[in-house]
């Protein structure tokens, strides 16, 4: 199946917000609206799915598996509406994908945009659809952050909705980034300044360079999918996995499982993202040493603490556009080889 690109978003666009898991805004009411406030600062209109806009709750899910699967759907075949976005991850959204119709979201070739545990739609998606879609930031996260959203992923979202339609678009690394977490319940989400921390780097394990197509992933979801028939193919692939929480024992199982399903003979680079929480749960070693230990010496490049993840600022990565990811001792180079919208 040949795989499409979506449709450009312009000022005025409609996006469309659909929750396929967590119903976080009965958690932070005005985080959400904040989110949704800031996307329409950038000139775009925003329409609430049916279960969104009611609020849907069930505790740890905003609604049914079909319910769920409806709401997205509808925006999907709603004329009016020219992309779809998460309101936030979560744990379930995997539970939607028996009940969407596959046929009709690649006919639709509407941006898809989320991350977390949204990965479960993206895999589905890319494999059902053949469909481009966007990892990257979600209404709460980043579009609501206090008071205009994260700027830098901000503008990375635009530049891969909106502008880039052909050619080269290299990424330079954030100066800056942040995994401070604020209460949501007290206020101080809105109230205290975000923390920062120098950025020392991409970290090259392995050198090299190499152009594939990329394909990003919450590292804990994807395993989620194992045995499932929306595995993804890692042949020739650029594989950027990430994390919310990262300990060192749950990581190693996961390396360990992705590594015996044959993915690292498979792909064509490693890159992995910041970690929000990491725990090294007394390990004599280090993070990068333990992906070193399970993956073991690759003649493709492995890049960590890369900037897309649950930290700030996050990049958009359009699923399967071609990246030349470059790594050595002079540092790293990221460059998008082609757009991902027409």
């Amino acid at each position: 199946m040949e795989t499409l690109k979506p449709r450009a978003l312009k000022p005025g666009s409609t996006i469309g917000i659909f929750t396929p898991s967590s119903p976080a805004y009965t958690v932070n009411e005005g985080l959400f609206a904040n989110g949704l406030a800031n996307l329409e600062k950038l000139g775009f209109k925003t329409r609430l799915g049916d279960l969104t806009a009611r609020r849907g709750s069930q505790g740890y899910r905003s609604g049914t598996p079909t319910e769920r699967a409806a709401e997205f759907m509808s925006l999907i075949e709603d004329p009016s509406v020219d992309a779809v976005m998460s309101t936030i991850g979560g744990t379930n959204s995997s539970s939607l994908i028996p009940y969407l119709d596959f046929a009709k979201i690649r006919a639709a070739r509407k941006i898809f945009c989320g991350f977390s545990d949204v990965t479960s739609l993206h895999l589905a998606i890319l494999k059902f659809a053949g469909l481009r879609t966007f990892y990257g930031p979600a209404v709460m996260c980043w579009f609501g952050e206090w008071p205009d959203g994260i700027p830098e992923s901000t503008n990375w979202f635009l530049e891969a909705a909106v502008n880039h339609r052909a050619g080269d678009r290299k990424i330079a690394q954030p100066a800056k980034w942040s995994h401070h977490a604020r209460n949501w319940l007290n206020g101080d989400w809105k109230n205290l300044p975000r923390e920062w921390q120098v950025n020392d780097g991409w970290r090259t394990l392995s050198p090299g360079a190499v152009t594939a197509p990329i394909l990003a992933a919450n590292f804990n979801t994807l395993m989620s999918a194992a045995g499932t028939s929306y595995w993804p193919d890692f042949k020739g692939r650029l594989l950027l996995i990430e994390d919310m929480e990262a300990t060192m024992s749950r990581t190693e199982r996961h390396l360990r499982q992705l590594s015996m399903s044959g993915a690292f003979d498979q792909i064509a680079g490693l890159i992995v993202g910041k970690p929000e929480v990491f725990k090294l749960e007394g390990a004599p070693f280090s993070y990068d040493e333990l992906i070193m230990e399970v993956v073991g010496p690759r003649p493709y490049p492995i890049v960590t603490n890369f900037d897309c993840s649950h930290c700030v600022p996050m990049i958009t990565v359009p699923q399967l556009t071609p990246v030349t990811l470059e790594a050595g001792s002079a540092g790293v180079s990221f460059v998008f080889r082609d757009g991902a919208i027409e």
